[in-house]
Formats: C-alpha cells, sequence, structure tokens
C-alpha cells in the first residue's frame, strides 16, 4: 500500500495538481481542510473533486497510522 500511495503522490507532483482540492474548497494554503468541507467534497456531483476528496481521506489516515 505504501509504495501505491508513493506512486500517487509522485504523479500528482508529475502533473501539478497539488493543492488543486484545496483551491476547489477555498482553503488557505497552509490550513487544513477542514472534515466537513471534505465529507462533503466526498459527495460532490462532480467526480474528479470527489475522487480527490477521497484520495484525501486516504492520505489522511495513512498519515495517521504512521
Amino acid at each position: 500500500m505504501a509504495k501505491r500511495m508513493q506512486k500517487v503522490n509522485a504523479t500528482i507532483r508529475a502533473k501539478g495538481t497539488k493543492g488543486k482540492l484545496r483551491r476547489r474548497l477555498h482553503v488557505k494554503p497552509g490550513q487544513k481542510i477542514p472534515a466537513k468541507k471534505l465529507a462533503k467534497a466526498a459527495h460532490s456531483s462532480n467526480p474528479e473533486e470527489r475522487k480527490e476528496a477521497n484520495l484525501a481521506k486516504v492520505f489522511k489516515r495513512a498519515r495517521k497510522r504512521g
């Protein structure tokens, strides 16, 4: 799982889409995305936003696990 996440992270950096979800949700850089906004984005009608929000949730859980 860790290698897959590293690959995804590398892809995000290569595409230049880092911070895209943050901009979309109007959260300033350096601040955490509120759980309420993340949950709302995960149930969005926009498939791209939904995908990004779910990925953010996965990374958040992985960070907690260490």
